[in-house]
């Protein structure tokens, strides 16, 4: 994946239930919980992609915006 794909919506009508589940999952915790529910779905979805260079863009597109 290159650069420029980073950023396109595949999930279509189901971003919302997305937005709404992870906003679900944060539901009462902390600041610091948060960030920790945060750092694991990084990491979890980092594995869930499998490529190091596809993961480097991303991270490099998320800094960058």
């Amino acid at each position: 994946m290159d650069r420029t794909d980073i950023g396109r919506d595949r999930l279509g009508p189901d971003g919302d239930d997305f937005y709404a589940a992870l906003m679900d999952a944060h539901e009462g915790l902390s600041f610091e919980e948060s960030a920790r529910l945060n750092a694991k779905l990084v990491l979890l979805l980092a594995n869930q992609v499998g490529d190091l260079e596809t993961i480097r863009n991303v991270l490099a597109a998320a800094r960058d915006a």
